[in-house]
């Protein structure tokens, strides 16, 4: 009976803490554990995925306002034009998920290979660029994202190996699964997952960090050299959850359906060895004097709920983050004598008007990302960049022993709300707060698929002034229209385009140049199998 109610709830499991991810997107993270252990007579294999090719225009996404203090513009201009405001790129991915299951329905290995990821069309010619007739396929081009085994034991579901990682909205942990992302979370893991009470409870240990490693006597395995540099999680995660089919046929029996999940993680690291990741000019041994007390700790809790009733959705993550490193330095032998300490928060709401099957829908989603009065957004700082300028767009938000604390929340670079602003020019949402009404229509649907056109605003503030270009709060106001077919065999296509007009948070005071509109285009295929 145990057994049985496990194989039930393994349709629930799949998508358990991924909550939120896209229809055409496979479930990814401790979703996919069970997910498809049914019993089979022999030896069964599963391959699909999708095929995406993209082309980009860019017009003026450096806001023509200048360069900021550090001497650099928002964002990469053309070279060898002075005046030039156009930037083009395309690329592809191949991506295969594949799956093996054994006989009897007890076991199944997954894994997924991305082939040519996100390489970009034309990047690769042989030769001199223009005599090359062919393409060659650049270092990097076959990416193995993911590989892990599963078995259905009589108390739970068990996996281990490299599997993905994304929990409710995808605002902290990401997956990659939507059509447009470019990245995705991975865990090295062993996760535990069972049903108790009417909830599934989940227990994770992550391999985060290990190495640096040497060989064995061999040469064909290795041993880490230094087992108090590595860093190690853990995650406790309980939710409530109905997967896509049992969410429809509620809806159309007139139900509402209420899910919810938690889950508390905790990272830990108490030795480092910067040599193995800072940038050198010459390779520096790794030996003892390279080993140095880091002290690390951190702390994420989250919780996530979604609504669905036969009319609307509403759909919210909140996480709150606390981390300390006790020795910030990243010199051997110069040592800080105070850690450096962080407290971040943030959140997202998606809302909409109107189920998947009605002509319009409307919404407005919201979210919130805390901030930090140090200069520049902190998106993504360098390792060992100077300290960043009053005026500077990103840069580390801690300067010990000037500033001991970093406490801006970043969203994952794959929770898209726009497609300028915070994906392009900032990279991220970091220290601000944005509001985004949107409306959809099916404009045409037939046997073969269904035409959708769709808009969405973008209002955009900073929480701290002293963040911005233009150190002032307003940051712009972003328009996104879509116009996107999607057919029952597979393929799909979507136009996409968006303006954005910035205000005085992206202005150059220092220049007295004002921010100017930027403008992006892009076209997206998909090949689905």
């Amino acid at each position: 009976m145990l057994l049985r109610s496990i194989k039930n709830v393994s349709m629930l499991t799949i998508c358990a803490l991924a909550a939120f991810s896209p229809k055409d997107a496979r479930a990814t993270g401790f979703t996919d554990i069970g997910q498809d252990i049914v019993r089979r007579d022999e030896t069964a294999f599963k391959l699909d995925g999708y095929f995406r090719t993209r082309a980009e225009y860019l017009y003026n996404l450096d806001l023509d306002r200048g360069l900021t203090p550090s001497g650099q513009p928002l964002f990469p201009v053309p070279v060898g034009d002075p005046n030039g405001q156009t930037l083009t790129y395309a690329d592809m991915r191949l991506r295969t998920e594949m799956a093996v299951y054994a006989p009897f329905g007890g076991v199944a290995v997954k894994a997924r290979i991305d082939w040519l990821d996100n390489v970009a069309l034309g990047g690769n010619a042989d030769g001199i660029p223009s005599a090359s007739t062919t393409q060659l396929s650049p270092a990097g081009a076959v990416r193995v994202k993911r590989a892990y085994g599963e078995v259905l034991t009589p108390i739970g579901l068990l996996a281990a190996g490299r599997m993905g990682n994304q929990w409710g909205l995808g605002m902290v942990a990401n997956g990659g699964d939507c059509a447009d992302c470019d990245s995705g979370d991975a865990a090295d893991r062993v996760a535990f997952l069972t049903p108790l009470a009417g909830h599934i409870w989940a227990f994770a240990y992550d391999f985060s960090a290990s190495g640096p490693f040497v060989p064995r006597a061999s040469g064909q395995r290795f041993v880490d050299v230094a087992p108090s540099a590595a860093v190690r999680s853990i995650t406790f995660a309980m939710l409530q959850y109905k997967d896509d089919l049992a969410r429809r046929r509620r809806r159309l029996a007139g139900k509402t359906t209420i899910e919810y999940g938690a889950y508390l993680a905790h990272r830990w690291q108490s030795g480092d060895i910067p040599a193995t990741y800072l940038p050198t000019a010459q390779p520096i041994p790794v030996n003892d004097a390279q080993v140095m007390a880091r002290g690390f700790t951190g702390t994420v809790f989250d919780v996530w709920a979604r609504v669905t009733h036969p009319w609307f959705r509403v759909e919210a993550e909140w996480a709150a983050v606390v981390a300390q490193v006790d020795q910030p330095s990243l010199i051997p032998g110069v040592l800080f004598h105070d850690p450096v300490t962080s407290h971040q928060h943030g959140g997202a709401l998606e809302s909409e008007i109107g189920s998947p099957d009605t002509m319009f829908g409307v919404g407005v989603d919201v979210g919130y990302a805390s901030g930090d009065a140090s200069p520049g957004f902190g998106a993504f700082p360098k390792v060992g960049a100077p300290a960043p300028k009053p005026g500077d767009l990103d840069g580390a938000q801690a300067n010990p022993p000037l500033s001991n604390h970093a406490d801006n929340f970043r969203f994952h670079p794959d929770y898209r709300i726009d497609r300028i602003l915070f994906r392009e020019i900032i990279g991220t949402v970091t220290d601000a707060v944005y509001v985004r009404p949107h409306a959809r229509a099916h404009l045409v649907r037939t046997a073969a698929g269904a035409l959708t056109a769709s808009v969405a605003a973008v209002q955009s503030w900073a929480l701290f002034a002293s963040s911005t270009p233009g150190e002032k709060s307003p940051l712009g106001v972003e328009i996104d229209p879509t116009l996107a077919w999607g057919s029952r065999d597979g393929f799909g296509a979507a136009l996409e385009y968006a303006v954005l007009f910035p205000l005085a948070g992206l202005d150059n005071p220092a220049q007295h140049l004002l921010a100017k509109p930027a403008q992006l285009g892009r076209v997206r295929l998909m090949y689905r199998f």
